[in-house]
């Protein structure tokens, strides 16, 4: 696995859906943990929420060991207000990813709040 310093950062709020399918496919659960700030709240789905980047690598790791597969779908424009962005994907069955992505010191963009469709 790469070492977080040699992953792509997310300079546009858009690149964040991308850099998580191709880390997914290559099987980088670390790295698409690296997506997320430290304290990030993702939905798991049944309720549950994974608080925080190690538990969001813990359900990720799981996901990519069970041969979980993601696809691009049709990225909406992000809806940018300062330093907060609104992201969302169209998959293919219709469903909406919706997400709150957060600009970083640094420039760069993580998510905060993820709220995924397309996780069983």
């Amino acid at each position: 696995m790469k070492d977080e310093a040699d992953r792509e950062p997310a300079r546009d709020p858009q690149d964040l859906p991308r850099l998580l399918v191709s880390r997914e496919q290559a099987g980088d659960a670390e790295g698409m943990a690296a997506l997320y700030e430290t304290d990030a709240i993702l939905d798991i789905g049944g309720g549950q929420l994974a608080r925080g980047r190690d538990a969001i690598r813990t359900f990720y790791a799981e996901l990519v060991a069970a041969g979980q597969r993601f696809e691009l779908g049709d990225q909406r424009r992000a809806i940018v207000n300062g330093d907060l962005a609104l992201t969302s994907t169209r998959l293919r069955d219709g469903t909406v990813t919706v997400e709150i992505a957060h600009r970083q010191g640094d420039g760069t963009w993580l998510w905060a709040i993820d709220q995924p469709s397309i996780l069983p």
